[in-house]
């Protein structure tokens, strides 16, 4: 497709009440992208905002570029400077994550992200992915759209090349930056794009037209497996636990082992968790929906560990995982406990459970040390806190991290589980609650 400002305009976003920011770096596809709009004038704000991630020598020089051309052509200009860490994965990655940390700062509701990336990019984007051994979502590379913080974030150039932009760019008389690591062949990206991408051009001269198609194609069948996913979803019955969620294995075990991983990978993304590779899901075949019923059993990358308990298997988030403190905290109406977890003691006057006595001499906190025993209220005998764990269908994964509440040596209650006998309140005393803190609450 050339560029004009009639094609351009077709690839826009709806019009909406928000702001349209551009995300703009100076590079020849975000000029054009800033310059463009501007020509059609429309009913929007237009607000440029541009990352110094202050890694090359001439990033103060590109900033300034972009103060310039954001004066000439009257658009609001926001400049924030970042620190980028490269922290295993490389200074590229490192330096998208903390644009992109800034882009969610500024996108409010209805705003929208317009960002520069163009044909030549989706085609980089797409043979990098295949390179790495990525399947149908991968191969989707760069959606035109997609959400972003509260708003979206719009990719309007992706059908043009790099040079339908520079053919626009020299006929307006603009002048953009050029980044000097574009010529490092170092990086996998300027490697295709320096060495690959124009063998490629000689050969079959509209090859990113026809990886965009494939890309088309692949992002409509992930559509159409993500509807398939959400209902196995329903099926598996997705359950919020007091640590991650859980599914039927049950159910896992009646379909199809292509359906069943196209299932977790939907789960964990629905929970923003690490998606598994071929060989995690090889492992929770075996160790966990195959194997025998063992709740030691747990398959774990990233930041997740699956499990499997009662013919449920566990997601746990690891970071959300309780464990137990190296000293008892102090009892209060709302104590907190390690990885985000509270005990609530709140006055309360009546309830179907059994209440603790409010006025209980010497009341604190302890954790399992092994052997503990108790009678919970309406029980004919004490049995071992092990065993009434089980009984109750706690998690062995969450078991050692209960709060056990005693007045002086005596074990009254189990978190908010069960009162033992002869320590319930008639009508006034404490109801037990224990929760997970929310996230807005911590911070």
């Amino acid at each position: 497709m050339t560029f004009s400002p009639a094609s351009f305009a077709s690839q826009l976003p709806h019009l909406g009440s928000g702001i349209w920011w551009v995300a703009l770096s100076g590079g020849l596809d975000s000029c054009v992208l800033l310059h463009a709009l501007v020509y059609l004038d429309l009913p929007v704000q237009i607000r440029a905002l541009h990352v110094n991630h202050q890694i090359s020598p001439n990033a103060n020089a590109w900033q300034q570029h972009c103060t310039d051309l954001c004066e000439r052509l009257n658009v609001p200009f926001t400049a924030e400077r970042v620190r980028v860490e490269n922290r295993g994965r490389g200074i590229e990655d490192a330096a998208r994550e903390e644009r992109y940390r800034v882009f969610e700062r500024h996108i409010g509701a209805n705003d929208a992200l317009l960002t520069a990336h163009h044909a030549n990019d989706q085609a980089e984007t797409l043979l990098l992915r295949l390179l790495r051994g990525t399947g149908p979502r991968g191969l989707a590379a760069m959606a035109q759209q997609r959400p972003l913080a509260s708003g979206i974030l719009h990719r309007p150039l992706l059908a043009f090349s790099r040079a339908d932009l520079e053919v626009y760019a020299k006929a307006q008389g603009l002048s953009w930056v050029n980044d000097e690591s574009n010529a490092n062949d170092d990086y996998d990206r300027n490697y295709l794009r320096n060495q690959v991408m124009p063998l490629l051009s000689e050969r079959w001269p509209s090859f990113p037209q026809k990886w965009q198609q494939t890309a088309d194609l692949c992002a409509e069948y992930e559509l159409l497996v993500g509807e398939l996913a959400d209902e196995d979803l329903s099926r598996a019955g997705i359950t919020p636990e007091l640590v991650g969620t859980s599914l039927s294995l049950k159910y896992l075990r009646e379909i199809s082992s292509v359906r069943r991983n196209n299932l977790i990978r939907a789960w964990l993304r629905k929970d923003q968790l690490s998606t598994p590779e071929q060989q995690h899901l090889d492992q929770i075949q075996r160790q966990l929906i195959d194997g025998r019923q063992d709740a030691e059993a747990q398959v774990a990358w990233g930041n997740l560990s699956m499990r499997v308990y009662r013919e449920r298997i566990y997601a746990l988030p690891l970071a959300d995982l309780p464990s137990v403190p190296e000293s008892p905290p102090a009892l209060s109406s709302i104590t907190e406990l390690p990885s985000g977890f509270c005990l609530k003691m709140e006055p309360y006057d009546e309830s179907e459970t059994p209440l603790l006595k409010a006025d209980l001499p010497n009341l604190h906190c302890r954790f399992r040390i092994g052997g503990e025993r108790c009678k919970p209220v309406g029980r004919a005998h004490s049995q071992t806190l092990k065993r009434l764990l089980q009984e109750y269908g706690v998690a062995p994964w969450l078991r050692e991290s209960l709060p056990l509440i005693y007045s002086g040596d005596d074990l009254v209650a189990v978190a908010d589980l069960w009162v033992c006998e002869g320590y319930q309140a008639d009508s006034a005393g404490y109801r037990l609650k224990y929760e997970r803190i929310s996230k807005s609450a911590r911070t």
